[in-house]
Order: structure tokens, then C-alpha cells, then sequence
């Protein structure tokens, strides 16, 4: 277990993403998904007011909807750390203190709860003043509706200067941030971790393992690779940019290092390059979602592999 931040929330040390929840998994499997999590000792589960708007026959909140349902049924509300998120939702889009408000209800609504562990602003809006999104973050942890607030996809400046603001002005400040960082994609090392580090905030990483390219599936020689097509749009997407690694020399190399490890570890080539990730500085749990049984026992591992110093820095010096 690792603690979030200065909260006093522990969590285990892989977060399992609900963007599949109603869309690539239907409630039966999120169900199966959840319970098998669960039963391994997983607590964290990341949600959002928009997974899964962008799916056939979905309009947003079918992922909190599964989840909130789950959780009843199982009477374990009190054991899980719950983070979902506001911003990007058609309707609710934005960080105006009304918007704010209003989705939080819709989200407390859709998981059948009177709080949230933690509350994403899920993309920055500089069309409003900073102040006001964080005084509505602040009502509602002070309501209690909400136990504490943290933000996804900010640029390091606009992440400075909110917690500045609160700071200065009594208010809830972030706890965590949520970038884009994985083997592949270390970005967020060289502009954010710095930042995240003083201020003694988790880092939650999405996309943990490169929209696919990091579980293994997609080899420079192979004849076919899943297309995506059985997901729809998103996931022809979510394929063309996993490919898309293989197009630099790096991706077939930390892939080479991933296989090697992976065996030696006897454990998947995704549960290595997640436990890199949760190994690193402020990194208190990587998200991964999985669609099936089998692709979550090939996940699961991740919280207990050990990976020694030169392993480390054998995939390190893969992934530059």
C-alpha cells in the first residue's frame, strides 16, 4: 500500500482504470473485473464523469453508473478509494464553480454515494479564473462531499499557480496529478515530477501501458495486430497510436528488455513495464484497465514485482 500524498489515504499500488466499464466490458465482466481486483488486494479504482461518452450508444457516465452498481451490490463502499473526475463530460464541460457543483451531484448520483475519495479537475479551463474552479472544489470538500481534490492533463505553470491559490486563500489544494507517463512517453520527469516531488503530491499515471504497445501485443515482425476494430473509433485510435512506437527505435528495444525481464520475473511483459512505472519517483500507483479476466491477471503482478536497481536501469537506458 502507498499513502496519497499528505492524505490519509492508502491505496494499493496498482489503480484499476473503469474506462472500459460499459463500453469494452459490459457490467457482467466490469463486475468479474472489480471482484477479482478486489479479492486480490486492489482498493483504487479511477473513474470519470465522460468514460464512456465517446462510445456507440453511450452519452457519458456508464463507468460511474457500473461502478456505483458494484459497489452496492457489494456492500463495500467504505473499502474503496473511489477517484473520478469533471471537465470534459458534453454538458458539463468545463471548471465554472456551477459546472463543478452540478457534475459532482451527477457523479455522487451515478455511484450511489455521499463522497468521493478524489476529485479530478479532468483538463484545465483557463476561461475561468482559477480561484473560482478551486473555491467550488474547496465547498465541496467542506461539504464533505468530496474527500479531496487533485488535477489531470494541467500544464506544470497552471498546476503552480493553483496550488499557490490555495495556499493563500485557505483552499483545498491538489493532492495528485494524473499526466500522460509510461516508458515510452517520460515527459512528465522532466517537467512535472519536479514540481509534484516539492510539493509532496502523487502521481497517478494514465495510459501506464502506451495505449497497448507496452502489454506486448504489437512486434515489429508481426504479420497482424488487433486493430482496435472491436472497439469501435477509440479503439482504431488507441491501435494506430500504440504502432506508432514501433516507428522509433526505442519501442522494439524497451520491448527486448520487457521480454527478457518478463521471463526472468515470470510474470507479463505489461506487469514489468507497470511495475517500472510504479517504481518511480512520486509515482504512487499506475492506472491499467483490462477488458477481460485474462488481461487482468496479466496486470495484477505489477503491485508485487521487485524490479533490482539493474533492471531498472536496464529499461531506463532502453527507453531514452
Amino acid at each position: 500500500m502507498a499513502r496519497i500524498g499528505s492524505t490519509e489515504l492508502d491505496v494499493s499500488r496498482l489503480c484499476l482504470g473503469g474506462n472500459v466499464f460499459g463500453w469494452t466490458a459490459d457490467e457482467a465482466t466490469s463486475f468479474a473485473l472489480l471482484d477479482a481486483y478486489a479479492d486480490a488486494g486492489g482498493n483504487m479504482i479511477d473513474s470519470a464523469d465522460v468514460y464512456m461518452a465517446g462510445a456507440e450508444g453511450n452519452s457519458g457516465g456508464e463507468s460511474e453508473e457500473v461502478l456505483g452498481r458494484w459497489m452496492a451490490s457489494r456492500g463495500n463502499r467504505d473499502q474503496m478509494v473511489i477517484a473520478t473526475k469533471v471537465g470534459q463530460l458534453p454538458g458539463r464541460e468545463g471548471l465554472s464553480p456551477e459546472t463543478v457543483a452540478a457534475a459532482a451531484e451527477d457523479s455522487l448520483r451515478r455511484l450511489q454515494t455521499d463522497y468521493i475519495d478524489l476529485y479530478y479537475a479532468h483538463v484545465d479551463d483557463s476561461s475561468v479564473p482559477q480561484q473560482d474552479s478551486l473555491a467550488a472544489f474547496d465547498a465541496l470538500v467542506r461539504a464533505g462531499k468530496v474527500r479531496h481534490v487533485a488535477a489531470s492533463n494541467f500544464a506544470t505553470d497552471r498546476l503552480t499557480s493553483a496550488l499557490k491559490i490555495s495556499h493563500e486563500h485557505d483552499l483545498a489544494r491538489f493532492v495528485a496529478v494524473q499526466p500522460h507517463y509510461n516508458l515510452v512517453e517520460r515527459e512528465y520527469e522532466r517537467d512535472q515530477a519536479p514540481t509534484v516531488e516539492h510539493h509532496n503530491l502523487s502521481c497517478f499515471p494514465y495510459f501506464g501501458l502506451a495505449k497497448g504497445f507496452l502489454t506486448g501485443k504489437y512486434r515489429p515482425d508481426a504479420a497482424h495486430v488487433d486493430t482496435g476494430a472491436e472497439q469501435g473509433a477509440m479503439g482504431w485510435a488507441r491501435a494506430k497510436g500504440a504502432r506508432s512506437y514501433l516507428a522509433e527505435d526505442r519501442g522494439p528495444r524497451v520491448l527486448k528488455v520487457l521480454d527478457e525481464l518478463a521471463a526472468a520475473h515470470s510474470v507479463s511483459v505489461s506487469a514489468v513495464a507497470l511495475a517500472w512505472l510504479a517504481d518511480q519517483p512520486s509515482v504512487t500507483a499506475p492506472i491499467a484497465s483490462a477488458r477481460t479476466l485474462d488481461q487482468l491477471g496479466e496486470i495484477l503482478p505489477a503491485a508485487e514485482v521487485t524490479l533490482s536497481q539493474d533492471e531498472l536501469e536496464a529499461l531506463d537506458s532502453a527507453s531514452r
